[in-house]
């Protein structure tokens, strides 16, 4: 059994680690500003996207989202129903995406629903992500929808 102050900073991860996610999707909110989602992760990290595609390393994910505003000029990222499961110094999570966005080509109202499959580890005291996967489960126009057009 887990003694009290165990328990308690077990919530104190899993809260830390909803704020890190909240400021994430913050950030891309933020016309994916890269330099603060950038700083969220670990120097050796990868943001793989899958089809929208895929950074490794700190540097190259502030590249990557410098031209994301060029591919998605507006986007709401809502995240929701987290499984956090922490475990020491390292962390993983499974996060749901429902996210009304425009593509820049022909200034298309879309829908995006994905997963994400996040890997944290704990730096000097602070929660980074080491890995976080976005495995899309439709992007489709605002006015077909999924259930006509899954993938743009």
């Amino acid at each position: 059994m887990r003694t009290l102050e165990e328990r308690m900073r077990a919530l104190e991860d899993v809260e830390e680690i909803k704020q890190l996610k909240a400021r994430y999707a913050a950030a891309c909110d933020n016309n994916y500003d890269a330099d603060a989602i950038a700083a969220l992760f670990t120097q050796d990290a990868v943001w793989d996207g899958g089809s929208l595609g895929k950074a490794e390393g700190r540097e190259k994910i502030r590249k990557f989202f410098r031209h994301a505003p060029g591919f998605f000029p507006f986007a709401i990222h809502n995240v929701m129903n987290p499984v956090i499961e922490v475990d020491g110094d390292r962390a993983t999570a499974q996060w749901y995406l429902l996210q009304p966005a425009t593509m820049a080509k022909e200034n298309q109202a879309v829908w995006l629903s994905a997963a994400y499959r996040d890997d944290y580890v704990r730096v000097d005291g602070k929660w980074m992500f080491k890995h976080l996967k976005v495995m899309a489960n439709f992007l489709t126009p605002y006015e077909a929808g999924w259930a006509k057009r899954r993938f743009v």
